[in-house]
C-alpha cells in the first residue's frame, strides 16, 4: 500500500489507485498521510478540512469520509486517543522518501560523496508528481503547499550545488534557466546558473545574469544582491576552473540579534533542554521546527529563550524573535511580523511588500541559504505560524504555544509539564537566597505543593520572600493555604498568576467559559470527560469537543489515553481556584446549584451501576438506567468492564463532589450519593477516611435543612462504619441516635432495620438479651414488608445471638431459614455466611461432621465471589472444627493466611478471632509455649475492642494453657474471671465445664465459637 502526496493525492492499493472521494476526504486523507504513524486529533481534521468555520456537523461529517477511507484502505485507518491514526510505514508515503532520500543526500555532500549525493536528490525529486496535494482544499492545503514547494527547490537546488561540483553545469543550463526564470527573486538559483554558464563557457552570459537579478532585486525590493550572488559573480570575474567546490554561503552582511535576556537562575528542564539542543542543532531535510506547548505559568516562555541562547552560536547568520501575543484578545498578524523581520534584515520599509503572501516569500527568499534561528514566542495556533516559516533546511525555528501545535507539519513537540518537586525546590532556593529553603525544607515543600509546582507561581513565592527576609517560610504557606487567598498571594509587580490564567480564560468560548467554571464550583480535581455534559446540560459530543478544546488550551491537562471513553483530564490546582473565583463571580447561584445537582446525579447513576457489578454491595433493585441526555451506549459497558478500576479513577471525585453539594445545601443528591457510596466500594474495600469524609458532609447538610429522614439514613450509615471499624461503642451510640430518628419520622420499616444493625452491635458487646428484644420487634415489622433480605439478616442475627446464648436448636432453626431465604433471594455471599453460622451452632452441639460439611460449603461458595475478608471468616470456622477433629497441623497455614487478609483489611476483630485460633490448634497440638504467645496477642486485640466475652473466651482457652505450662495458679485465675464474664453476660459458656489440659492431638477443650 502506498501513499502520495506529491501531486494528485492518491492511495495505491494492490497496484491499482483506491477511490478516496472528492476534495474533502482527499484533504483529510492528505493530512493523515502527512503525519503518519502519529494521531491527529478530531480538531486538528476538521481545521484542515473547513477552515475557521466549519459547518454545525462538521464532526459527523468527518466520521462519514472517514468510514468510506476505511472501506477503501482497510483498517490501516484506526481511532485513537480522541483522533484517528493511518498506521503505515514512513516509506509506504511519498512525502517521507523524499524527506529521508533528501536527508542522506545532504549528509553524503558534507561528507564530499558528490556522486552519491547526486543520486540521492535525484532519487528525491523523483517521487513528485506535480504540485503537491493535488486535489486537495482549504488554507491548510494551500500552507502545506508552499512547504512543500519550498522543500523541493531546496532540494532541487541541493542537487544543482552536487552536480556542479561534479562539473555538469554544461548541461544544467536549461533546466537552471527554467527555474530562474520562475523564480528571479531566488538567489541561489542565479548564483547556480551563473556557475553553469561559466562551466559551459558562457561567462558573458553569466555576467549577464547577474546584472539582470540585480535589476529585478533592485526594482522589486530596494535590495542589492547578497553576498552569496556577489561572491559568484566576483568567482565569474576571475575566471578559474570551471569545476568548483560547493563552499557555504558567506555570512550575511546584516545580522540580527533580537533574542530577549536570558535568566540568570535557569532551573531544572535538563531533558527538555537538551531534547530542544539536539533537535534545533541536528542538520535534517527540512527547516528544523520545535513546539513548546504547556499550562498557564509552566516557563514556555522562559525555556525557549533560555534554549535559544544555548543554540545561538549555531546560527551565526542571525536569530530573529516575535511575541505572537497568542492569549491576547488581538494576537499578532503574521503580516506585521513580517515586516518586523524584514526590517531586521535589512529591507528598506520602501521596499517591503504591501501583500502579506509577497512579504512571506521574500522573508523565505533573504535566509533561504543562511543560519538563521527563529523564536516564536506565545503563538495562537498553526495558521498563525505558518507563514513565519523559512523554507531553507539551514534555518530553525522554535515555537512556544499554550495550544498544542499538533498540525504542524514536522514539528517536534515538547509538552511542557510542572517542576519536579526537586527541581521546584531548587528554583524557590535560587529565587529566595540566604539558605533560607534548605533552613525550612518542610515548609518550602509546602509552598511548592501550593503553587502546583508551576515555574511562575514558584518565582513569584520566590521573590515575596525574598522581598521579605523577616517572614518565615511557613508563613507564606499558611496563607497559600487559603484556597480563596492562593491567587491573590500569588501576586507581585506586573507578574501574577490569575493574570496568566486570565489570557487563557478570554481567549475560550462561552460554552468553555463556562464549563471551567462549573469544574471550579464543583472542585474536581481529575474526571472523566463524560462530566462535562451534565454541567453543561447538553450532549456527551458536544461535551467532547468542549473538554477538547480546554485541552488545547492548556487549561486542562490529559491523564489516560488508552481509548475515548476511558480519558480523564485534570485540572491544575491554581487553574481550579482561578476556575471557582470566575465562577463565583459569574455564575448565577441557580445555574450553579442546577448544574451540581445534574453531575451528581449523573456521578450517583454510575456509582450504583458499578456497585452493583461489585461482591458485597446492597443497591437491590435501586440501581437507575444511565440519563440517555449525558452518556452515549459505551459508557456502562465501559464502567462495567472493570468496575473496580472505574471506582479506583473516580473516587477522589466522588468524596470531593459529595462535600461540594453538601456545602451548597443539595440535600436529597448529596446523602442519596453518599449512602449509595458506602453500600458499594467504600465498605467492599475498607476505605474508611472516605466513608466518614462523604457521611459527615451530608449528615450536616441533612441537619441545616431539618431533614430527618436524611439525617436518620446517614446516622445509620455512620453506625455501620463504626461497626466495621470494630469501635462499637460509637456504632451502637449512632444506631441509636439513627432509630430516634426515624422513630421522629414516622419510618416503621427503617426503624425495624435499625433494630436489625444495633442487635449486631450489641452481640458483639456482649448485651444478649437486648439483642433478643431488639429482634423480636423487628423481625415481624421485616417479614410483614416483604422485605425478604433484611427478613434473612434478621433471621440469622437471632441465630448466632441464640448460639451464644446455648439455644442451640432454636439457633440452628433460625439459620437454616437463613439460608433458605438467601437461597431464594440468590445472594450466594448471604448465604455462605448464613452457613458458616450453622456450621457454628452444629460445632457447638459436638457435631463435628455437619459442623465440618456446612463450613466447607461456605468456603466454596465464597471463593469465586472475591470477598477475601468473609472467605478469611468462613475458612477460620472450618479450621476449629478440624481442631476438633485432631487435625490442626493441617489448617496452620490456611490460618496465617487469614491472618494477613485481616491484618491488611484493617479488620481488628478478624485478627483477634484467628490468633484466638491459633493458640487453640497450638494447644490441641501440645505446644502451649506458642499457643501462650498467640492468646496474648488476641487478648490484647479484645481488650482494645472492648469485647469482654470474647475476651473471656480466650482467658478460658488460656486457663488451660497455663495448666499445661504448670502454672496452676495464673489457670485458677484466669478461669475464674472468665466465668465472672460469662455469668454476667448470660453466654452458654457460664454453663460449661472448666476446659482440661488436652493429651496432644486430641482436643477436649469445648471451645464453641
Amino acid at each position: 500500500m502506498e501513499f502520495r502526496v506529491l501531486g494528485p493525492v492518491e492511495a495505491v492499493v494492490d497496484g491499482g489507485t483506491a477511490p478516496v472521494g472528492g476534495p474533502k476526504p482527499k484533504t483529510l486523507l492528505a493530512l493523515l498521510a502527512v503525519h503518519a504513524g502519529r494521531v491527529v486529533s478530531l480538531d486538528q481534521l476538521v481545521d484542515a478540512v473547513w477552515g475557521e468555520h466549519p459547518p454545525e456537523r462538521s464532526r459527523s461529517a468527518i466520521y462519514t469520509y472517514v468510514s468510506s477511507l476505511r472501506r477503501a484502505l482497510g483498517d490501516v485507518l484506526s481511532r485513537s486517543g480522541g483522533g484517528y491514526l493511518l498506521a503505515a510505514d514512513l516509506d509506504q508515503v511519498d512525502l517521507h522518501v523524499f524527506t529521508a532520500e533528501v536527508a542522506q543526500g545532504r549528509e553524503a555532500l558534507a561528507e564530499g560523496d558528490l556522486e552519491g549525493a547526486a543520486a540521492r536528490f535525484a532519487a528525491a525529486l523523483g517521487a513528485w508528481r506535480g504540485t503537491p496535494l493535488g486535489g486537495a482544499q482549504g488554507a491548510w492545503a494551500e500552507g502545506e503547499r508552499s512547504r512543500l514547494e519550498e522543500l523541493r527547490f531546496g532540494a532541487l537546488e541541493d542537487r544543482f550545488d552536487a552536480d556542479l561540483a561534479i562539473g555538469r553545469g554544461e548541461s544544467l543550463v536549461p533546466e537552471l534557466s527554467a527555474a530562474v526564470a520562475e523564480n528571479p527573486l531566488r538567489e541561489r538559483l542565479r548564483s547556480q546558473l551563473m556557475l553553469a554558464l561559466h562551466q559551459a563557457g558562457r561567462q558573458g552570459d553569466a555576467l549577464a545574469c547577474y546584472q539582470e537579478g540585480r535589476r529585478v532585486l533592485l526594482d522589486e525590493l530596494g535590495l542589492e544582491p547578497g553576498p552569496a550572488l556577489r561572491a559568484t559573480h566576483e568567482r565569474v570575474l576571475r575566471g578559474g576552473t570551471r569545476t568548483q567546490d560547493v563552499e557555504p554561503a558567506p555570512r550575511a552582511a546584516r545580522t540580527p540579534g533580537q533574542l530577549p535576556f536570558d535568566i540568570a537562575d535557569f532551573t531544572g528542564r535538563v531533558a527538555e533542554q537538551d531534547r530542544l539542543v539536539a533537535r534545533l542543532t541536528t542538520a535534517t531535510g527540512a527547516v528544523r521546527v520545535c513546539a513548546i506547548s504547556g499550562p498557564p505559568g509552566a516557563g514556555k516562555s522562559t525555556l525557549a529563550a533560555h534554549v535559544a541562547h544555548v543554540v545561538r552560536d549555531h546560527f551565526a547568520d542571525g536569530q530573529l524573535y516575535a511575541d505572537l501575543r497568542g492569549v491576547h484578545a488581538v494576537p499578532a498578524a503574521p503580516a506585521e511580523v513580517l515586516a518586523g523581520f524584514l526590517r531586521a534584515l535589512g529591507v528598506a520599509d520602501a521596499a517591503i511588500p504591501a501583500e502579506p503572501e509577497e512579504r512571506a516569500q521574500l522573508y523565505r527568499t533573504l535566509v533561504a541559504d543562511r543560519r538563521v534561528l527563529i523564536v516564536l514566542d506565545d503563538a495562537r495556533d498553526e495558521r498563525q505560524i505558518r507563514p513565519l516559516l523559512p523554507g531553507g533546511a539551514t534555518c530553525a525555528v522554535l515555537v512556544s504555544s499554550r495550544e498544542r501545535l499538533g498540525a504542524l507539519s514536522g514539528a517536534a513537540q515538547l509538552h511542557l509539564r510542572v517542576l519536579r518537586e526537586d527541581e521546584a525546590v531548587e528554583l524557590l532556593d535560587r529565587v529566595v537566597g540566604d539558605d533560607r529553603v534548605p533552613a525550612e525544607h518542610g515548609a518550602a515543600r509546602e509552598i511548592v505543593r501550593l503553587c502546583g509546582r508551576l515555574p511562575l507561581a514558584l518565582r513569584i513565592a520566590g521573590a515575596r520572600l525574598a522581598a521579605r527576609p523577616q517572614w518565615k517560610l511557613s508563613r507564606l504557606a499558611d496563607r497559600l493555604g487559603v484556597q480563596r487567598r492562593v491567587l491573590q498571594e500569588l501576586t507581585l509587580g506586573d507578574l501574577e498568576v490569575r493574570g496568566s490564567l486570565a489570557l487563557s480564560y478570554d481567549g475560550l468560548g462561552e460554552r468553555e467559559r463556562t464549563a471551567l467554571r462549573r469544574l471550579g464550583l464543583l472542585d474536581v480535581s481529575t474526571f472523566g470527560g463524560w462530566l462535562l455534559a451534565p454541567l453543561l446540560d447538553c450532549t456527551p459530543d458536544e461535551a467532547e469537543e468542549v473538554v477538547e478544546r480546554l485541552v488545547d488550551s492548556q487549561l486542562l491537562d490529559l491523564t489516560a489515553s488508552d481509548d475515548g471513553a476511558a480519558l480523564r483530564y485534570r485540572l491544575h490546582d491554581l487553574t481550579r481556584a482561578f476556575a471557582r473565583e470566575r465562577g463565583e463571580a459569574e455564575e448565577p447561584e441557580g445555574q450553579v446549584r442546577a448544574a451540581c445537582t445534574r453531575a451528581a446525579e449523573a456521578w450517583l447513576s454510575l456509582v450504583e451501576l458499578a456497585g452493583s457489578r461489585m461482591p458485597h454491595a446492597s443497591f437491590g433493585d435501586a440501581v437507575s438506567a444511565l440519563d440517555p441526555r449525558y452518556f452515549d451506549p459505551t459508557t456502562a459497558d465501559d464502567v462495567l468492564a472493570d468496575p473496580e478500576a472505574w471506582f479506583g479513577a473516580e473516587q477522589a471525585g466522588l468524596v470531593g463532589v459529595v462535600e461540594r453539594v453538601s456545602e451548597l445545601d443539595l440535600t436529597d443528591v448529596a446523602v442519596r450519593l453518599a449512602a449509595a457510596l458506602c453500600s458499594s466500594r467504600f465498605s467492599v474495600r475498607n476505605l474508611f477516611g472516605q466513608w466518614w469524609r462523604t457521611h459527615s458532609a451530608a449528615l450536616e447538610a441533612a441537619r441545616r435543612a431539618g431533614d430527618r429522614a436524611g439525617e436518620a439514613r446517614l446516622l445509620s450509615g455512620l453506625g455501620w462504619l463504626r461497626y466495621e471499624q470494630d469501635r462499637f461503642d460509637e456504632a451502637a451510640s449512632y444506631y441509636q441516635q439513627a432509630l430516634e430518628a426515624y422513630r421522629e419520622d414516622g419510618d416503621v420499616p427503617n426503624q425495624a432495620s435499625t433494630r436489625l444493625a444495633l442487635s449486631t452491635v450489641l452481640r458483639e458487646r456482649g448485651a444478649l438479651d437486648e439483642a433478643v428484644a431488639l429482634l423480636d420487634e423487628a423481625l415481624p415489622v421485616l417479614r410483614s414488608s416483604g422485605a425478604r433480605h433484611l427478613e434473612a439478616q434478621a433471621l440469622h442475627g437471632l441465630g448466632r445471638v441464640l448460639t451464644e446464648r446455648g439455644e442451640l436448636g432454636r439457633a440452628l432453626d433460625a439459620c437454616e431459614q437463613a439460608v433458605r431465604v438467601y437461597q431464594a433471594v440468590g445472594d450466594r455471599r448471604a448465604e455462605a455466611i448464613a452457613l458458616r453460622s450453622v456450621g457454628i451452632a452444629h460445632r457447638a452441639a459436638g457435631r463435628w461432621a455437619e459442623a465440618a460439611e456446612c463450613c466447607a460449603r461456605a468456603v466454596e461458595l465464597l471463593r469465586p465471589l472475591d470477598d477475601r475478608l468473609m472467605s478469611a471468616y468462613a475458612t477460620q470456622a472450618l479450621a476449629k472444627v478440624r481442631i476438633r477433629q485432631g487435625r490442626g497441623d493441617a489448617v496452620r497455614s490456611e490460618l496465617l493466611e487469614c491472618l494477613a487478609t485481616c491484618n491488611e483489611m484493617q479488620d481488628g476483630f478478624g485478627q483477634a478471632l484467628v490468633l484466638r485460633t491459633l493458640g487453640e490448634l497450638e494447644l490441641a497440638v501440645g505446644r502451649p509455649d506458642v499457643a501462650r504467645r498467640y492468646l496474648d496477642r488476641s487478648l490484647y486485640w479484645w481488650e482494645a475492642l472492648a469485647l469482654s466475652v470474647w475476651r473471656a473466651r480466650t482467658l478460658r482457652d488460656l486457663s488451660a494453657t497455663l495448666a499445661a505450662l504448670g502454672e496452676p495458679d495464673a489457670a485458677d485465675a484466669a478461669w475464674t474471671e472468665a466465668l465472672g464474664i460469662f455469668t454476667t453476660h448470660g453466654s452458654r459458656e457460664a454453663h460449661e465445664r472448666r476446659p482440661t489440659i488436652p493429651a496432644p492431638r486430641a482436643n477436649a477443650i469445648v471451645c464453641t465459637v
